[in-house]
């Protein structure tokens, strides 16, 4: 006689192993993705040969100064960055319960980008120059991120106040984003009018989202930061998918939702500030690839935060090496194809008026 029991644990981790696959499978993707961008560009190098400089082998002095020094730096940047918008965009959508939600969409990526130009402009915690390949260097990195994370906090603090209000509607806060994302457009406009013309320029050029002005130092404090809050986001899996059924039946099972809330934005906020400190603004990373991610894994947060990892990452990552080859020797910042991927997406996500 058959046992329902058994039956029901067996189906479940049939379940969960069909979940793992998916995710295994998005990693290895990115690894062949990664080294397939390593290898192209203006200079052509062989997969198989890049396989062997990154194990360590030289098999051209040439070579191996792009690989390590240009390319490398430039794909692993990608990586970290479109892990890290990713998983604070998914956070953003289950702590406020807003499909919508995300560093761009609610307004935190430009509050983010006002108060790096303000310490870049009026602070001098960094240069600027006439030259294309480093219109802005940051020189006091620090200084850039806290006012950065200074100006995102303020955001954050304004969404969830409103958040705090009964009745208030998914559409009221993603309203209340985009007035705040206008306001400190129009605050970095002001700024600009200001400066000279070299560094009108070069603000301007450094408010294009592009992976390739991180250096090793820079890739190492932006990879510091997304590692410590993926690892605080696994940790409060669980409390996360609580606050999906709802804010009474979370307190009921004994999570503080409104600590929870504000940490989780606390810590998506400096992600935030800290990619756009380095970076500039990458638009909309953070709002279609937890939604792709959930089409294939699912709302449980066990798997949604690795599977938000992996598609931010090979999503940023193509999206780079696709704006690298596509002009060259030009190379086209990779904002400027995040945003044509993610307005219509966006728009899509507008009319349908709920979860995809």
């Amino acid at each position: 006689m058959p046992d329902p029991e058994r039956d029901i644990a067996s189906r479940y981790r049939e379940h969960t192993g069909r979940k793992r696959t998916y995710i295994l499978t998005g990693f290895v993707l990115l690894v062949v993705t990664a080294v397939l961008s390593i290898a192209v560009g203006s200079v052509d190098i062989p997969p198989q040969d890049v396989v062997r400089t990154l194990a360590g082998y030289s098999v051209s002095t040439n070579w191996d100064n792009i690989i390590w020094n240009v390319r490398l730096p430039q794909v692993l940047t990608a990586i970290v960055a479109g892990a890290g918008l990713a998983v604070t965009g998914m956070v953003m959508q289950s702590i406020l319960r807003n499909p919508l939600g995300s560093p761009f969409t609610l307004g935190i990526s430009n509050a983010a980008a006002f108060g790096a130009a303000f310490s870049v402009i009026i602070l001098g915690a960094g240069s600027t120059s006439s030259r294309v390949g480093d219109a802005v260097t940051i020189n006091n990195p620090y200084t850039t991120t806290i006012m950065a994370f200074l100006f995102a906090m303020l955001v954050t603090a304004v969404i969830l106040a409103f958040s705090r209000f009964r009745g208030t509607s998914p559409e009221v806060m993603i309203l209340v984003g985009v007035a705040m994302g206008s306001l400190f457009t129009a605050g970095t406009m002001f700024l600009q009018y200001f400066a000279d013309d070299v560094q009108l320029a070069a603000m301007v050029f450094w408010t294009f989202g592009d992976t390739a002005r991180a250096s090793w130092e820079e890739l190492g404090l932006i990879s510091a930061v997304v590692a410590a809050s993926v690892i605080y986001f696994t940790f409060n899996r669980w409390k996360y998918n609580a606050i999906d059924a709802g804010d009474e039946t979370a307190k009921g099972l004994g999570v503080n939702v409104e600590k929870v809330r504000l940490v989780g934005m606390m810590f998506a906020s400096i992600v935030t500030a800290i990619i756009v400190a380095f970076l500039g603004v990458i638009g909309f990373v953070g709002l279609i690839c937890p939604h792709m991610a959930r089409r294939i894994v699912g709302d449980d947060h066990r798997f949604l935060i690795s599977g938000s990892i992996i598609t931010g990452s090979l999503l940023l990552l193509s999206a780079d090496t696709a704006a690298r080859i596509m002009m060259q020797p030009y190379q086209l910042p990779v904002a400027v194809l995040t945003s044509f991927l993610g307005a219509p997406t966006f728009i899509y996500l507008i009319l349908k008026g709920r979860r995809i």
